[in-house]
């Protein structure tokens, strides 16, 4: 069979940390260790999985489940609270290492990031080398473990580092591509989520060698323009760039509350709770934003937005109370409220804040 894919010079490694909020959890408290941990909320209330150890997977226990559901299936598990700005930090100094090697670097989350090593002399110029070195840095820096995908696209290199995980490294050469595609499942392909690969699958189509041969007309008279993104990862094809000064289009910090808030005291309470740690995420990045958005979600799940934009940008938390509280008001209240949140968006560099403070000097 003659392969479709081609030798590609580019090399990108994809990090991800494993279990990354309950490591950090079962590293800075001995006592969780070897536990079954959930990172989350009250299994008696609404909670949420944040991040699962890798005890209690074997559970079926996943992010994004509820915590009643998580302790159903692992009675034992222990739960903790989310520590955000342990997080953020470690995050921080993990990203440091990750420049000390290239300065293209693409974070797509705490966790995880790409980098981009085409050319690079260090380490022989190999890419598995620098992904073990980065691997061996981190954990030594923060005594945690991070798994490594190697491959000459992003894809490819977000699904290899899922390969061997935890602490492993996986690598896909332009020679094995065309081989590892054809037998990977389509649920297996980054950007094909659970509706779309049920629809493939009524398709007929539950392989990469089954997407490979579909043709490309089809996929996009079905999936619109994500057909022809699906045609091209059948074949190995992702020409993504590695974004190292991707923008953030928008900052938020949002809350679901145990029980639902009728109290508009306690709402604003927490809605100012929210806006703080929106505007110090945004303060750490370095931006500034000139756009507001209060959410409210109601105790029957229907939920609003009310937004506002100024002329200048703001300057503090505490600067933004006012807006909250006029934003607050435009919100209907027939039902009680069980989430809200603060978004920060049209953002723009710190730096450009700089001559607006100059003038007050």
């Amino acid at each position: 069979m003659t392969t479709s894919i081609t030798p590609n010079s580019r090399k990108i490694i994809h990090i991800d940390m494993d279990a990354f909020y309950a490591s950090v959890e079962q590293r800075d408290f001995p006592e969780l260790r070897g536990k079954p941990l959930v990172v989350g909320g009250d299994p008696n209330g609404r909670g949420v999985v944040a991040a699962a150890s890798y005890e209690v997977r074997k559970f079926g226990v996943r992010s994004a489940m509820s915590c009643y559901e998580a302790r159903k299936r692992c009675p034992e598990v222990v739960f903790v609270r989310p520590r955000f700005e342990v997080y953020r930090a470690v995050s921080d100094e993990i990203r440091r290492i990750m420049y000390l090697l290239t300065p293209n670097v693409e974070p797509l989350s705490l966790d995880e990031a790409y980098l981009d090593v085409t050319g690079l002399q260090v380490h022989n110029g190999s890419a598995t080398i620098m992904a073990n070195w980065l691997r061996a840095q981190i954990l030594e820096h923060t005594g945690l473990t991070a798994s490594a995908g190697v491959s000459f696209n992003k894809m490819l290199a977000k699904i290899a580092s899922d390969i061997n995980k935890p602490n492993g490294i996986a690598i896909i050469t332009p020679t094995d591509a065309d081989a590892f595609i054809s037998t990977l499942p389509i649920e297996r392909f980054h950007g094909i989520g659970k509706a779309t690969a049920r629809r493939l699958h009524a398709m007929g189509v539950s392989y990469g060698a089954d997407l490979r041969q579909t043709p490309a007309a089809v996929l996009v008279q079905e999936f619109g323009k994500r057909g022809q993104f699906y045609h091209d990862i059948a074949h190995g094809r992702d020409d993504r760039a590695v974004k190292s000064e991707r923008m953030h289009k928008s900052i938020g910090s949002e809350t679901t509350f145990r029980d639902n808030l009728t109290d508009n005291n306690a709402l604003r309470v927490q809605i100012y709770e929210q806006n703080e740690d929106a505007f110090n995420q945004m303060q750490k990045k370095q931006l500034i934003a000139y756009t507001i958005t209060l959410k409210v979600k109601y105790a029957d799940f229907t939920q609003i937005t009310r937004s506002h934009t100024l002329s200048t940008a703001f300057d503090s938390a505490k600067s933004a109370h006012y807006w909250l509280d006029k934003l607050f008001l435009d919100i209907p209240r027939e039902l009680p409220i069980r989430l809200v949140g603060v978004t920060f968006s049209s953002l723009a560099p710190a730096a450009q804040l700089l001559p607006q403070l100059n003038l007050f000097e």
